[in-house]
């Protein structure tokens, strides 16, 4: 096994910030693939070694953290696995880590580094968040409501990703994380995701859009050098990262900005591997 050298206290790196330019926010979704209106503007940051901080991130104050919690799963690629028995994994990390009583899975996605990654999606490499506030409150009702139709409105809930890295360390394309206390004050611009047959070409990606706010939508960042960044260098399988979309609670953290970067400071850096699983957990026992 090649000898890496460590991580640092921390790097300069390239994050994708929202252009303060761009006009049209779009995020079309079709079989073919999926394209993005909104103009990237790159904005070099300081992203620190969180696994050097002194004192640990965690879900309540910062939006995000690391744990560790051995998995079964062996590979992304896995699709039978996934649906046989990562949920339930995801289910019990969840509950043990916010203690939520009932947690309902969102679904997985796969991402590659790889140029041939083929149907595996790329690292995301926006700071962005996974739902706006309005999406965020109408997906938690909406799984609430398949699974407890008849059941009182919980007292709380939390939109969350578990997030695993299946290839070794050092990885190439690290996740970036923002401390919620550096951009509680920010405001996510709405970029709805809209599904097409198959994806519009010039004017078209512009042109109005019936019923547009209403559609899901997440939310993209842009620039503010008060951010503070982290990053977990050297992910192993058996780590995990949670990040909050949103959080019902405004005394808590209520979400963590997020982007996966090229980390150009690690010779040898192998292309990364990873797969989020997306969940709702309720807080419904009094």
């Amino acid at each position: 096994m090649t000898a890496h050298a460590a991580a640092g206290e921390s790097i300069e790196a390239l994050l994708g910030y929202l252009s303060p330019q761009s006009r049209v926010n779009r995020f079309f979704w079709a079989p073919e693939g999926r394209l993005s209106t909104g103009i990237i503007a790159p904005e070099r940051v300081t992203i620190r070694n969180a696994r050097t901080a002194g004192q640990p991130f965690t879900l309540d104050r910062n939006g995000f953290t690391l744990a560790r919690y051995p998995t079964a799963l062996s590979n992304i690629r896995d699709q039978a696995g996934i649906r046989a028995f990562y949920g339930r994994e995801v289910d019990a990390i969840v509950k043990d880590l916010t203690g939520a009583d009932l947690v309902v899975s969102m679904g997985a996605e796969v991402r590659s580094s790889l140029p041939d990654g083929g149907a595996i999606h790329p690292p995301a490499a926006r700071v962005h968040i996974d739902y706006d506030a309005k999406t965020a409150r109408r997906v938690a009702e909406r799984r609430y409501r398949r699974v407890r139709p008849e059941g009182p409105p919980p007292a709380r809930f939390i939109l969350l990703s578990i997030w695993r890295c299946f290839s070794p360390p050092p990885q190439d394309w690290p996740l970036a994380l923002c401390d919620y206390q550096s951009c509680k004050g920010d405001r996510a611009v709405r970029v709805a995701k809209i599904d097409v047959e198959r994806l519009p070409e010039g004017d078209a990606r512009f042109a109005p859009i019936d019923g547009e706010e209403d559609m899901g939508a997440s939310g993209l960042f842009t620039f503010n050098p008060a951010h503070r960044w982290s990053y977990y260098p050297d992910m192993t399988r058996d780590e995990i990262i949670a990040i909050k979309f949103h959080d019902s609670d405004d005394g808590r953290a209520r979400r963590a900005p997020h982007s996966a970067f090229h980390d150009e400071s690690r010779a040898g850096a192998v292309p990364r591997e990873s797969i989020e699983f997306r969940v709702a957990a309720f807080f419904t026992e009094k």
